[in-house]
C-alpha cells in the first residue's frame, strides 16, 4: 500500500512530465502519452510509462534514447513546477498493459463470434 503523500507525488509527476516532454523539439517524444508513474525509493526513482502502440520495436528505443537524453530538461522543468529540492532519476518504459487489454479484447471477441456460429448450426 502506498502512502497518500507518494501517491500525489505520482500524480502530479503525471501531469507535469507530459507538459515537460511538450517542450521539447523532438517531434516524437513532445506528444507521447504517458500513461503511469510509479515512484519507488520515496521519491528518489520513478518508472515513467508511456503508450508506444504507434511506434514499431526500434522506433521504442529510438524513443526511449530520446527520453534518456532529455531526462535532465525534463527534471529542471519539473523541479522548476513544483519547487522540490531533489526531483527523482526518471527510468522510460513501454506500457505493454494497453497491449494485453487489447488482447483479452479481441479474445473475447473471438469467443464470441464462435458462441454465435456455433448457435446457429
Amino acid at each position: 500500500m502506498k502512502s497518500i503523500n507518494l501517491q500525489r507525488t505520482e500524480s502530479l509527476l503525471m501531469e507535469l512530465i507530459p507538459q515537460a516532454l511538450s517542450q521539447l523539439s523532438n517531434s516524437k517524444i513532445n506528444s507521447l502519452p504517458i500513461t503511469g508513474v510509479n515512484c519507488k525509493n520515496g521519491k528518489y526513482d520513478a518508472v515513467v510509462y508511456f503508450d508506444g502502440s504507434d511506434f514499431d520495436k526500434n522506433e521504442v528505443k529510438e524513443v526511449i534514447e530520446s527520453l534518456k537524453k532529455a531526462n535532465g530538461r525534463i527534471k529542471s522543468d519539473v523541479l522548476a513546477s513544483t519547487g522540490w529540492y531533489k526531483c527523482p532519476n526518471f527510468k522510460f518504459e513501454l506500457d505493454t498493459s494497453l497491449e494485453k487489454s487489447k488482447h483479452i479484447e479481441d479474445l473475447f471477441a473471438q469467443i464470441k463470434k464462435d458462441k454465435t456460429k456455433s448457435e446457429e448450426e
